[in-house]
């Protein structure tokens, strides 16, 4: 049974990284959802795909050069799909206050070892508060973030995240005692899949909004796949 993941909420249709857009994946009945973190100028885990505000806000400079308290108040809906309400950049915090989740794929981007440090405790700390910590998994592209999840809360899952095909993404996971492979679908043959899964890896594959490429997906076997129409994948997985 392959799973359903709201990539950013339902990004196809509501804000992303907004808590309308992950309200909106709920009411779907998607218990399982995938975000995008930052650390905001006070230290404060916000839900933003960016390092800058342009692309969602409008607003200029770094989410980093923000404090959380004024980053709650700035509007996210631009470049999304219409919406009628202002969408404020969420705090994570606020998230797992009022989402009931069954698992969270937190994506941490790229980061200097310091700045990966102080997320991932950040999120630990966070997430213990909550008593999320087996519900989430830490993902990443960036060797800076998993190697600090992995040294300083390995009793936090993590996943990499694989976008290219120049490095062997099953060796990269092994290297880090990655759990979960988040695969783009370009990179998922029917090989890689079989190989990663005897490696022990949950293959979660990203972004898939066809009908036509979900079952496709759905039939090669990985275990869960992410998308920015939940509703459609919902219908067309288990309609």
């Amino acid at each position: 049974m392959t799973l359903i993941y709201g990539h950013r909420g339902a990004k196809g249709e509501a804000p992303e990284n907004t808590l309308a857009s992950f309200q909106q994946c709920l009411a779907h009945g998607v218990k399982r959802c995938e975000l995008d973190l930052y650390l905001s100028r006070d230290g404060e885990l916000m839900v933003i795909h960016d390092p800058t505000l342009k692309r969602t806000t409008g607003r200029r400079g770094k989410v980093s050069q923000h404090l959380a308290a004024d980053l709650i108040n700035y509007d996210a809906r631009l470049g999304g799909p219409g919406w009628l309400q202002p969408c404020p950049i969420p705090r994570l915090e606020e998230l797992f206050q009022h989402c009931a989740f069954e698992h969270w794929q937190l994506e941490v981007k790229s980061a200097s070892r310091v700045k990966a440090a102080s997320t991932v405790l950040a999120i630990r700390e966070l997430a213990e508060r909550y008593g999320l910590l087996d519900k989430i998994t830490i993902t990443s592209s960036s060797r800076e973030v998993l190697r600090a999840v992995q040294r300083l809360t390995p009793d936090l899952a993590r996943g990499f995240v694989a976008e290219y095909d120049w490095l062997d993404p099953l060796k990269v996971a092994k290297h880090y005692g990655c759990n979960l492979l988040a695969l783009n679908w370009t990179l998922c043959t029917p090989e890689r899949l079989q190989k990663a899964q005897k490696q022990g890896l949950h293959v979660s594959v990203w972004t898939v909004n066809e009908p036509a490429l979900m079952r496709r997906l759905a039939d090669f076997g990985v275990d869960s796949l992410i998308t920015d129409f939940p509703g459609l994948a919902v219908a067309t997985l288990e309609g």
